[in-house]
């Protein structure tokens, strides 16, 4: 069984620094639990379209997390996240 790495992009540490200590908790244990322990993480996300590298986002209640996903290195690169309506916003 493959297992996965979850890292965090400099501005998506930030960003998940900046929300309230349940909904990053609830975050964490997302990508912990049903990420990292999965064996293909595209399984539980969606590809974000019109992008020119291919990206995947991820649902955690009203927060999105869109990734970017390694096969080679086995990681699952968090690159942004946030509120559902701020989340694609430049």
């Amino acid at each position: 069984m493959k297992t996965w790495t979850v890292e965090f992009d400099t501005r998506a540490a930030r960003e998940l620094r900046a929300l309230d200590h349940t909904t990053r908790r609830r975050i964490l244990r997302f990508l912990r639990q049903r990420i990292a322990g999965d064996e293909d993480p595209r399984r539980l996300g969606r590809p974000l379209k019109g992008q020119s590298v291919p990206l995947w986002r991820y649902r955690v209640g009203d927060h999105r997390l869109v990734c970017s996903i390694e096969d080679d290195r086995l990681i699952v690169l968090v690159v942004r996240l946030g509120h559902r309506k701020e989340v694609y916003r430049r």
